[in-house]
């Protein structure tokens, strides 16, 4: 049973994000906000992101993505807040949908 004070966030990253480091930063970021989910690369060039945790990790963690690696160009973020399900066990890079 999820905890009732925990959040999923679920996001789209657009702009230059694929070849520029984005999924292992993103997965970086993730682990050092405690967070659980994952991160994958889109066919559209865009990057899908699925997080839980508390929302002040979640926040932060959303203001990373806003700013990326170095080499990434974040044109916009399209978010979307749900309840935490509490499926998750560890944040992963998954294969290109």
């Amino acid at each position: 049973m999820p905890d009732d004070d925990l959040l999923r966030l679920y996001a789209i990253v657009e702009g230059r994000v694929q070849g520029v480091g984005f999924r292992n930063f993103v997965l970086d970021a993730a682990l050092s906000f405690g967070l659980k989910g994952w991160v994958r690369n889109l066919w559209d060039d865009n990057v899908e992101v699925v997080a839980e945790g508390r929302r002040e990790a979640l926040d932060n963690f959303l203001q990373k993505l806003q700013r990326g690696p170095r080499a990434a160009y974040v044109t916009g973020i399209k978010q979307d807040w749900q309840p935490a399900t509490g499926e998750f066990r560890d944040f992963r890079i998954r294969p290109t949908a």
